[in-house]
């Protein structure tokens, strides 16, 4: 009897290994990075965000319209200057490689922009911007912090809005465009 029970654990395991293989509950697919190469040496990618269609949640203090419908952000006065937005980001073939989130708040003393990108197939990075656009309209970002691919890498981040222009009825307002480069930190010959 405890061999017909211990055989039938042993059977239903297998089993169920088998089937997770055979159909997998979750099916990720890898889009093919889209780098180029530096012409003073590192990789170069470019992401963009259609806004408003891209846009997954906007939160922030007195916001008539909220993203979803009916947000309630919190009114705690701590979050009174913070603003939080969660976007799907595009690679250059304009399919979804994944989502970031960017964070902006006020203070006194400091003004913060934040971007956190994750590309589920190859990892994520944590990016702090100059809040103060520069000449040509763009913010400059330090990477400070990656995860699995782009664990070892520096580099930098610029952020741009940039306005749609073509008329069409069903275009965006414009796009936020993020272009990346990074470097990987030198390896020590030994």
């Amino acid at each position: 009897m405890l061999k017909t029970f211990l055989a039938g654990i042993a059977l239903g395991v297998v089993a169920a290994a088998a089937a997770v293989y055979a159909f997998p509950a979750v099916d990720v697919y890898r889009e093919a990075s889209i780098i180029s190469v530096a012409a003073n040496g590192g990789n170069r990618e470019a992401f963009h965000i259609n806004v408003p269609m891209d846009r997954i949640m906007v939160g922030a203090p007195g916001k008539a319209r909220t993203v979803p419908d009916g947000l309630d952000w919190p009114t705690d006065e701590v979050l009174a200057t913070v603003r939080a937005e969660l976007f799907k980001i595009r690679n250059e073939r304009d399919a979804v490689v994944g989502v970031a989130s960017r964070i902006a708040a006020k203070s006194d003393d400091k003004d913060v922009i934040e971007w956190v990108l994750h590309l589920p197939a190859r990892g994520s990075m944590y990016v702090t911007m100059d809040p103060t656009p520069r000449e040509g309209g763009f913010r400059l970002g330090e990477l400070r912090q990656g995860a699995r691919e782009f664990a070892p890498l520096t580099g930098v981040l610029t952020e741009r809005w940039v306005v749609d222009t073509s008329g069409e009825e069903d275009a965006p307002a414009g796009r936020i465009e993020l272009m990346a480069s990074y470097v990987g930190q030198p390896e020590s010959l030994q």
